[in-house]
């Protein structure tokens, strides 16, 4: 039984398919959502930065999120929206297990070739860590 998704969403059009996965997966099982995008700190991490940092980023996904708030009510789907700092696979995890999400769905990778490495390492050790089902969408 799916009682509660979580949904990694960074901006990115696969994350944006991964969201649209779960949204019709969700609408199947009657299943809660908890959305969740990861600000990277800046390295090493100073306090003044990673305020700033976690700003910049609470803004911008909040904008996203209104959007996909909009879409999950109109569905009838429960859903959380959350910013979290650290390292996205690491923070992802560590969400499922306090949240006890039954899967994780995130997208592949990311458009350019940076982003492609970074998230295609992301969602291997989501997949390496999660304690529950992962769903890599493509």
């Amino acid at each position: 039984m799916i009682a509660k998704l979580l949904v990694a969403y960074d901006g990115s059009q696969q994350s944006e398919k991964a969201f649209g996965f779960a949204l019709d997966m969700a609408s199947r099982y009657s299943a809660k959502m908890l959305v969740v995008a990861v600000a990277r700190p800046p390295e090493p991490p100073v306090q003044v930065e990673l305020e700033a940092a976690l700003e910049n980023a609470t803004q911008y996904y909040q904008e996203h999120f209104k959007r996909l708030s909009e879409q999950t009510a109109a569905s009838g789907i429960e859903a959380i929206f959350q910013v979290k700092v650290g390292h996205p696979a690491e923070q992802l995890v560590r969400m499922a297990e306090i949240e006890q999400a039954d899967a994780i769905v995130m997208g592949h990778r990311g458009e350019t070739l940076l982003q492609r490495w970074l998230l295609g390492s992301v969602a291997k050790r989501v997949l390496s860590y999660a304690h529950c089902t992962v769903i890599i969408v493509r």
